[in-house]
């Protein structure tokens, strides 16, 4: 009777328990540790299309015990890595966060810059440069920033991927260190905007000196059979005879997710992140994908071997949350920054119109154009780059030819449409309109907001990457599955960028005691993650934060702290 007593006794007290450690604060430490991974050009349909090759604890973990969400897609035009994470971190789109691009024209300055080049301050471990990174482009806070707000700094949080931005930009304003590689040699650096003092944390500085990247170098990549689809053996050549470095060499392997995870797990081991009395964030981005996926596209043996490989990795990380922390204690959610179409020459194998644009002949014509326009003008230079979907234009020269914002973007667009026409028709590509380049939308257009927006929703995607930063330029509007290249080097490589659905398409799965595992097919967007976590956490929502919590996939049995809405 004693025994029943107690099981019945016990049980309630057991529930009452889960209840309480479920109840989020980032203040109390509940969860630990936040977790957010984002694998960069990981398409959304890439989980249903190799399920039932995963493992049972890596992808499927996420999906089988937490909540994923299988239609999620991004609402903006400008796909590309650094709007992406900056949209992953703040909840809002460019319009909110100001990051038009991976780089873009600066008229002040006078030339094309990274999202994230910093001129005031300079690398930390690295002294072959001298400017460095940080995010004051960023225009709004983001989910690392909240917590740090709202446990007055107490709280841990890092950002790590072998690109800066993508450490960078979700991480935020006020993160402790945002850790990205250098190109070269595979070293860890960071730059002094977090850490002023310019020395690395004496774990990192230890990690780099023991040579911890030398031995990804001479490994062979291969697929399940032990065929070998390329190593990183140093000496390599690029298409344009140029050396590739560590970034390239191994960043085109499995390997470079391996490398980033061997850091993280130090990262979390010396700083001792989940040891704390608040949540502590760590955002990881896995770059290897997207540098292998601009090579051979979503529909190469190898990205499957890729995938399969990073299937294994998020297994034994997940196996090392375990252990270190306990997953009772983590929250982890996944996704990514953006897709990727298929390669033309798969498209034009299945009769979907499919084509390839040169960018860099595109520009010397449009200079040329513009030149016998304008033939006083003494600077030829009309057009600064093109960083596709974008055109970006030179206000000197355009306003030494006394041409005006508005005017010089509208006869920018109005040639970009008419001359991919002539490049079709010298092609002798059959011309529908289904490959007719459909429009464009300028600058000046953008920041007075299209037309009919509310119920256009391409207006809409692109009024949602409008940006202040970029001077004067013309975001086009291609026809799908278009892929630009510019320079040879580029000419058979992939490429992302467009508002369609094999860009926009991302995964998006959340793991962690407040959620809810189930499939869940209802419309969800990348600004409801951080959101959704600050919401859990008790905290406030990232300034320009535009998304929704998604109460659809949270445990009705545990108390929830909030909810904001679009």
């Amino acid at each position: 009777m004693t025994h029943i007593l107690r099981r019945r006794l016990l049980l309630p007290l057991l529930l009452l328990l889960i209840t309480i450690q479920a109840v989020a604060s980032a203040n109390n430490g509940r969860p630990k540790l936040v977790v957010v991974i984002v694998v960069d050009q990981f398409r959304g349909d890439y989980l249903e299309r190799y399920r039932d090759r995963f493992g049972p604890d890596g992808f499927r973990m996420l999906m089988d015990r937490g909540a994923w969400f299988t239609e999620c897609y991004y609402d903006y035009a400008n796909l590309h890595t650094a709007p992406g994470h900056a949209t992953l971190g703040t909840g809002a789109y460019t319009n909110g966060h100001g990051i038009l691009g991976n780089d873009w024209y600066d008229p002040q300055r006078k030339g094309v810059y990274s999202s994230v080049k910093d001129d005031d301050v300079r690398d930390v471990a690295n002294t072959r440069t001298t400017s460095s990174a940080s995010p004051r482009n960023l225009l709004a806070s983001t989910y690392g920033d909240e917590v740090k707000l709202a446990t007055a700094g107490r709280s841990r949080v890092y950002g790590v991927a072998f690109k800066d931005r993508s450490a960078i930009l979700p991480s935020g304003h006020s993160a402790d260190a945002a850790f990205w590689i250098d190109k070269d040699t595979g070293a860890w650096i960071t730059s002094t905007y977090y850490l002023p003092e310019g020395k690395l944390p004496p774990w990192a500085q230890k990690f780099n000196e023991d040579k911890r990247a030398e031995k990804y170098w001479g490994l062979k990549f291969t697929d399940e059979k032990g065929e070998v689809f390329r190593t990183t053996d140093r000496g390599q050549k690029d298409l344009d005879g140029s050396n590739l470095d560590f970034y390239d060499t191994v960043g085109r392997t499995p390997f470079a997710n391996e490398y980033t995870f061997e850091f993280v797990r130090e990262l979390i081991t010396s700083e001792q992140l989940g040891q704390h009395d608040t949540t502590d964030v760590l955002t990881i981005s896995l770059s290897g994908y997207d540098i292998l996926g601009h090579k051979v596209g979503p529909d190469s043996p190898q990205l499957v071997a890729e995938t399969l490989a990073l299937d294994r990795q998020l297994s034994e990380f997940f196996g090392f949350l375990g252990r270190q922390i306990g997953l009772a204690n983590v929250w982890v959610a996944l996704t990514s920054d953006h897709g990727i179409p298929p390669q033309p020459e798969m498209g034009q194998s299945l009769r979907v119109p499919s084509q390839r644009f040169n960018i860099t002949q595109l520009r010397k014509m449009m200079n040329a154009e513009f030149s016998k326009r304008y033939p006083k003008a003494t600077d030829k230079e009309f057009i600064k780059t093109i960083k596709w979907p974008q055109v970006f234009l030179s206000p000197d020269a355009f306003q030494a030819a006394g041409v005006a914002e508005g005017e010089a973007e509208r006869a920018s667009g109005e040639m970009v449409v008419a001359m991919y026409s002539d490049s079709l028709k010298a092609a002798k590509a059959r011309q529908t309109p289904q490959t007719m380049m459909r429009g464009f939308y300028s600058r000046t257009m953008l920041e007075a907001g299209p037309p009919n927006v509310a119920a256009d929703d391409m207006a809409r995607k692109f009024a949602h990457s409008y940006s202040p930063h970029g001077g004067w330029y013309v975001m086009m509007l291609p026809p799908p599955f278009l892929v630009t290249f510019s320079e040879d080097r580029w000419r058979n490589d992939d490429d992302h960028g467009l508002v369609y659905s094999y860009d926009a398409h991302v995964p998006l799965l959340f793991y962690g005691l407040p959620f809810q595992p189930g499939l869940y097919r209802t419309h969800s967007e990348p600004v409801d993650l951080a959101v959704t976590l600050t919401s859990l956490l008790g905290i406030n929502k990232p300034t320009h934060a535009v998304g929704r919590v998604l109460t659809e996939a949270l445990r009705k049995d545990v108390p929830q702290t909030g909810e904001s809405s679009k």
